[in-house]
């Protein structure tokens, strides 16, 4: 059996120029912004002051959120299981003139030693998204120095849910709620997500508390190359996208 990690290798390497096209100018504004309205970082104040900061990206992509963030002085290091994202990654640092170190490497198995890292983050990347989180959580807890922040942005549990035939949100329950772990989508990416008790019972058991829960309402109107307008409309009713922003407190 293929394992999820080698199965999102072959999906992100695929996908990876196509993806990039589509999103590149929605994603690649001068300014950190979160998710698939892109909200921003400014607003949101999820990571704060990284200034002097080890920062690693689970899940870096083309490195648009590390090269603004190396720009406000943080010490990046960009992850990705995708080798040809990677490639995106160092075209983009080459014209912007930011270099950082790339790591190719699944989430699941981060080669960085312990207690390296003062902020660990992605948005719709490994954490919550692509990776197992029984598995990456406790790796990150590793990595994270004691007040180490995680924060990543992922598609919320509610909207698992609500998932119908023709892969959209809809306004009934659909999908069982306890037992959310993995789902194999027909493209051959492999997703995963926890009930909210099983995320915060994760966190505890390594180590982290629970600062803030951001669920997203876009604003009215709000535009995204990622989602339907119908999409966005719902969002406006119900959570679609959160933000966990957890700290490691031993």
């Amino acid at each position: 059996m293929t394992s999820s990690s080698d199965a999102n290798r072959t999906f992100w390497d695929r996908q990876s120029d196509e993806y990039q096209e589509r999103h590149r100018d929605f994603i690649g504004r001068p300014e950190p912004r979160w998710g698939t309205w892109q909200v921003p970082e400014s607003e949101l104040q999820v990571l704060g002051d990284v200034t002097g900061k080890d920062v690693l990206e689970v899940g870096c992509g083309a490195a648009q959120w590390g090269i603004l963030l190396a720009q406000q002085g943080a010490r990046m290091v960009g992850l990705d299981n995708s080798a040809r994202q990677l490639e995106h990654a160092r075209a983009a640092m080459g014209a912007t003139g930011v270099d950082f170190p790339l790591v190719h490497a699944a989430a699941e198995s981060i080669p960085l030693p312990d207690a390296s890292v003062d902020v660990a983050f992605c948005d719709h990347g490994a954490i919550g998204s692509f990776a197992d989180p029984l598995l990456v959580v406790p790796e990150l807890a590793r990595l994270l120095r004691p007040g180490g922040l995680l924060a990543f942005c992922h598609f919320t549990p509610f909207s698992w849910v609500c998932i119908g035939e023709n892969d959209e949100v809809g306004d009934r329950l659909v999908l069982e709620y306890f037992g959310l772990h993995r789902w194999e989508d027909s493209d051959g990416s492999v997703h995963f997500q926890l009930p909210y008790g099983e995320w915060i019972r994760l966190f505890r058991r390594n180590g982290f508390v629970v600062e803030r829960l951001v669920e997203i309402r876009p604003e009215e109107g709000a535009e995204s190359t990622y989602l339907t307008a119908d999409e966005t409309a719902w969002a406006r009713r119900w959570p679609l996208e959160e933000i966990w922003q957890v700290r490691k407190w031993s």
